[in-house]
């Protein structure tokens, strides 16, 4: 894995029984840059959770990782896309062929699937 790959969790939570959660442990155990931006407000793994209202300008990004709903996502496609990841990974759950297109279409990898499962076997 490489550390270098700073990645926004779009939808972080402070609730240990979230995926997103578990991801920002698995993220800071890895040694990978994290950001975490949400809802709601606190703190994971030493890091304060970014108000995703305020679209917080956020640099050298990476990897994005959804863990927002389709139904949730519509609202922040700009902001996501102005982020410029080089990749947007959907979690189970946040597929969205629309923003795949939209994606695609500014040259940034889609990669449907489980960010826990990318990092526990070292795909990350």
């Amino acid at each position: 894995m490489n550390p270098k790959k700073k990645t926004v969790i779009l939808g972080a939570s402070p609730n240990p029984s979230r995926f997103s959660y578990t991801a920002a442990k698995m993220f800071k155990e890895a040694e990978i840059p994290f950001v975490p931006v949400g809802i709601k407000q606190g703190t994971v793994f030493g890091a304060v959770i970014q108000n995703l209202r305020e679209k917080p300008a956020i640099s050298d990004v990476h990897t994005l990782t959804l863990y927002l709903g389709p139904q949730n996502q519509k609202e922040w496609y700009d902001y996501m896309l102005s982020l410029n990841p080089l990749r947007i990974i959907f979690n189970p759950g946040a597929e969205n062929p629309e923003l795949y297109d939209l994606a695609k279409d500014q040259g940034i990898e889609v990669l449907p699937a489980c960010n826990l499962v990318l990092l526990r076997s070292g795909q990350f």
